[in-house]
């Protein structure tokens, strides 16, 4: 495959890496997908089970880098600090605990919990839209009260946590507290100035219908919580916001990781809205029946996204998304 050659040169992968990366790249979108490399002025997209190359999919997880990026350009234009209390903004924020700063949500080390106590039961109720009879008063009702002041500091995954940023970015923006007021900042602060019109929580065309295990094609649905996973791209898109942070066009908060206590083992540190590995500079999501990844390689230059079709496999390796994408960044990171 003359493509892939394309993309193993790219990536500085060696003949046997080449071999055994096409393998698990074929297997992980047997469903359809796209994978998309980008380094310098050459960009490379591989398609697969006639998903078309401008394909949009649901990013899930991967939303939470851009709510990231919306942080930080509110951080650069003097309408919010990293580590004050989210209350300080006053409104419907102020009884939110002092523990849940910006930074904290975005590193997930604000003591949160990973869902809402309700999704316990709406992830079977409502399988494709678990946060839907919520609103914005109800996310935040929840974050005060199931908040631990014990485990602030520690990384603990939440989904609640980046919900509840999103809410509060757009409250500094001067927007509704709400999804729509989020939707509005991220617009105007983040994707339009990076040329990213495509990139909202309204796809701009056709989504590439999701593959679950029930058979459903319906995307996964974020309401209030639209900040932590709600957004709908493209594989080209995805590059185009990697290498914004490589350029610094997008900010420098990717470089803010630290190690903290609770870190899953493939996990080096936690920045706002990215995880590190080794030099790697990445986050995955997982929806109802897709899953994708986006990252970048500081050192060298390239990006890699990665949108697949298929929900998690029942048996074999729940992380094999982001081990794929980090199989396939560690030859330029030799």
């Amino acid at each position: 495959m003359a493509q892939w050659r394309a993309v193993a040169r790219l990536l500085e992968l060696d003949d046997a890496q080449a071999r055994a990366l096409l393998g698990l790249v074929r297997q992980t979108l047997r469903r359809g997908g796209v994978l998309g490399v980008a380094r310098g002025d050459e960009r490379q997209l591989l398609t697969f089970g006639g998903v078309p190359e401008n394909g949009v999919f649901e990013l899930a997880s991967v939303t939470k880098p851009f709510t990231a990026a919306l942080a930080s350009a509110l951080v650069r234009d003097g309408r919010l600090d990293w580590n004050a209390p989210l209350a300080a903004l006053g409104g419907p924020l102020r009884r939110l605990p002092r523990a849940l700063t910006p930074y904290a949500l975005a590193t997930h080390t604000a003591g949160l919990p990973p869902q809402p106590a309700r999704a316990a039961l709406t992830t079977f109720t409502r399988f494709a839209d678990p946060y839907g009879g919520m609103s914005p008063a109800d996310v935040l009702a929840s974050a005060r009260r199931w908040a631990n002041p014990g485990q602030a500091g520690r990384f603990g995954y939440s989904n609640l946590g980046a919900g509840v940023l999103a809410l509060g970015l757009a409250h500094a923006a001067g927007e509704e507290t709400s999804a729509a007021g989020y939707k509005r900042a991220l617009r105007r602060l983040v994707t339009f100035p990076l040329g990213l019109p495509g990139v909202g929580l309204t796809p701009a065309r056709d989504v590439v219908p999701p593959y679950g295990l029930l058979g459903g094609q319906a995307v996964t649905g974020f309401a209030e919580l639209a900040g932590a996973g709600g957004l709908f791209g493209s594989a080209a898109e995805l590059l185009h916001f990697g290498e914004a942070h490589l350029s610094g066009a997008a900010g420098q908060h990717w470089r803010q990781a630290q190690a903290f206590p609770g870190l899953p083992p493939l996990y080096a540190g936690a920045a706002p809205g990215w995880f590190q590995s080794g030099s790697t500079v990445w986050h995955d999501g997982i929806a109802r029946g897709t899953r994708t990844a986006l990252g970048f390689s500081p050192r060298s230059g390239a990006v890699v996204t990665l949108l697949v079709r298929g929900a998690v496999p029942l048996v074999g390796v729940r992380a094999g998304v982001p081990l794929l994408l980090l199989g396939l960044l560690g030859g330029t990171d030799r």
